[in-house]
């Protein structure tokens, strides 16, 4: 055989031999933290100044985490901003990894629902109002020094939080002006405030999922740059 012949044939065994590319391991697995628990929401945007993107929720079972769902998704109607330093009232959508304290809604909870719900009536405000003591919480009825202009009168907001998962950005030490009021919800006419929402199908799907003694958190991040998902 000739020499060239024989370098064909080796570099022919090196192609066969090499076998397709390897999967990309699931985005969980290229994290820096997940939280810790064995449940995993991600909010995916392409770029800071998108408004839309994908949530997609996780299992980590037997060391890997396998997804469970995804779904569109919509952000701040000025796109995303780092949690750390992410002001009020911006209608972006803070990054970060956060847990989820509990779930709502004026709609009663799915059936197989496990984690704690909370059902919104009449008197649930939401307060935003950065000189009250109820900063970023419930209060039922208004606390008397949170302004209903700088307060979220729950129940009014029927589409929106028919269901609903209370992110826990700047909730257990809330920082002033930075922000409040800060949920996974159902999908309200176009993008929001700074929250993330998806379809009302999806909210419940997630809440059926969602098992507190995993600890679930969720992950609110775009795909590259210094608001990546990856890099949180």
């Amino acid at each position: 055989m000739r020499p060239g012949a024989v370098a064909l044939a080796l570099c022919a065994l090196v192609v066969l031999g090499a076998g397709p590319p390897a999967p990309a391991p699931p985005l969980p697995a290229r994290m820096a933290d997940t939280g810790g628990g064995t449940q995993l929401i991600t909010a995916v945007a392409p770029e800071r100044a998108s408004t839309t993107g994908t949530v997609t929720w996780w299992d980590r079972e037997d060391g890997r985490w396998v997804g469970r769902g995804s779904v569109p998704a919509r952000f701040g109607a000025k796109g995303l901003a780092a949690g750390t330093s992410r002001k009020q009232g911006t209608n972006t959508t803070p990054t970060g990894l956060y847990g989820l304290p509990y779930a709502f809604g004026i709609k009663a909870a799915p059936t197989g629902t496990a984690y704690p719900y909370r059902r919104v009536d009449r008197d649930s405000w939401w307060c935003q109002d950065n000189d009250s003591r109820s900063y970023n919480r419930w209060t039922e009825p208004r606390a008397a020094d949170c302004r209903a202009a700088e307060s979220e009168h729950l129940i009014t907001y029927r589409a929106q939080y028919a269901h609903a998962l209370v992110i826990g950005f700047n909730y257990e030490r809330p920082v002033r002006g930075r922000g409040a009021g800060i949920f996974l919800h159902v999908n309200g006419r176009g993008a929001t405030a700074g929250c993330v929402s998806v379809s009302e199908d999806a909210m419940r799907r997630i809440l059926r999922w969602a098992d507190p003694a995993r600890r679930p958190h969720i992950a609110v991040g775009t795909r590259s740059g210094s608001t990546a998902v990856t890099r949180l």
